[in-house]
């Protein structure tokens, strides 16, 4: 009886979405060592692999048995995923274009490393980032740059902006994702993009005015305010906007500063300087990359604390979703110092989510850990943080975790549309 994997879903599913693999017609204990591969956008090859030993039936169900050793050990049914590692050092796994799926293909091959043996199958397993019926509409509205996703069914539904960090440009995967849990989402840029500013060396306000307007007055997104969510700078600046700008009931910051960064943030007659920067203070690590986590001023001493930003002002309710091993700055001290200054002016408490051995980039579930990459403001790679298990671990349960907070506080509806396809 010839090998063969099954997939539940077969074919295809949603990128967030877990996927449960299988392989049938094995001998009873059979060694055999499963590889899984994807190739990115630009073609840079991701690999991870484990080692298994098929039960007395030759069988083998990665939800049941253990791995072996290999990528990662243990019993981990998404690992094979979770664990994928470039080929060539600092390649971040990013998806540009949502309109088309990530391809993983899995193989099952005999016997153990470190010389696994012939190809007993394989299945092509395809991932999307735009589920069933999400409508995708490009948004160039006055000075406003983004794409606005959509849920199928008819709306209004609660609106979300979301922003990511240095690096600009707009990225989607995010937004078209959390369009599929019965919210309207906007990817955000700022910078970098079309004939938006080409750096950060000021930053306008009313720019993300105009794109919270541009939400709230949509005829499928529901009032009387919006949801923001954003990692790193994109975090940081949810705290800004929330500060300054009406219309905003609900806020997720994913390893956010509580202070201004990388350049000046104006409002109206208000300028937030960027918190000084010590690059003598930064470490090299054993394999020749630089660790940032220390380089940033305080922004609770001497002249940086001009650019605290100013959270006290915020009506919003606070989601802060923290990796404790963040290596690009001190997320848990931000979110703890924003804590203390919303309850210092009689604020609602925001509620803090720690996760241990995560690093920086808390993607959707299931991407792999981005170990270090290049900076976009500090010019050279960086370690961004993160242990693959806990990081991918962590990546799921905040995931569970902002989506519930949205639901809560945008009043929207719990579930998710169906997505099999």
């Amino acid at each position: 009886m010839a090998a063969t994997l099954i997939l539940e879903p077969a074919g295809r599913c949603c990128w967030d979405e877990p996927v449960r693999i299988a392989v049938r017609g094995l001998a009873p204990e059979q060694p055999v060592t499963l590889r899984a591969s994807l190739r990115d956008e630009k073609g840079a090859l991701f690999q991870a692999h484990a080692r298994y030993r098929a039960d007395t039936l030759g069988e083998l169900d990665l939800e049941r048995a253990p791995a072996l050793g290999g990528s990662f050990a243990g019993l981990e049914p998404m690992g094979l995923l979770w664990a994928l590692e470039p080929e060539k050092p600092l390649v971040r796994l990013v998806k540009r274009d949502v309109r088309t799926p990530l391809a993983v293909e899995l193989e099952v091959l005999d016997g153990h490393d470190p010389d696994p043996g012939r190809l007993l199958c394989r299945v092509r397993h395809e991932r999307y980032f735009l589920p069933p019926g999400v409508r995708r509409e490009p948004v160039r509205a006055g000075r406003v740059r983004g794409t606005l996703f959509l849920p199928p069914e008819p709306g209004p539904f609660p609106g979300i902006v979301d922003m990511f960090g240095t690096g600009g440009g707009l990225l989607e995967y995010r937004a078209s994702l959390l369009a599929g849990k019965g919210f309207a989402v906007m990817a955000l840029a700022y910078y970098n993009y079309e004939d938006l500013p080409k750096t950060m060396e000021t930053l306008h306000l009313e720019y993300f005015e105009e794109a919270v307007n541009y939400l709230l007055s949509h005829p499928e997104v529901k009032g009387p305010g919006v949801g923001l969510l954003g990692i790193s700078k994109g975090g940081e600046l949810c705290l800004s906007m929330a500060s300054f700008l009406k219309g905003i009931t609900a806020a997720v910051v994913i390893n956010g500063s509580v202070a201004n960064v990388g350049g000046t943030l104006r409002y109206k007659g208000e300028t937030l300087p960027p918190v000084g920067v010590n690059r003598n203070r930064i470490k090299v690590t054993k394999d020749g990359y630089a660790d940032i986590v220390d380089v940033l001023n305080s922004p609770l001493e001497g002249p940086d604390q001009k650019s605290f930003i100013p959270v006290e002002r915020a009506e919003s309710t606070f989601l802060f979703l923290v990796g404790q091993d963040d290596h690009n700055w001190k997320s848990e001290f931000y979110a703890n110092e924003a804590c203390k200054r919303l309850q210092a002016h009689g604020r609602r408490k925001p509620q803090i989510i720690c996760y241990p051995e995560t690093g920086h980039y808390i993607e959707p579930p299931y991407f792999p850990l981005c170990r270090a990459s290049l900076h976009a403001l500090v010019g050279s790679p960086i370690i961004w943080g993160g242990e693959p298990r806990a990081h991918a671990m962590a990546q799921v349960d905040a995931w569970k975790q902002l989506q519930t907070f949205f639901h809560k506080h945008l009043g929207g509806r719990e579930g998710t549309i169906p997505s099999k396809v």
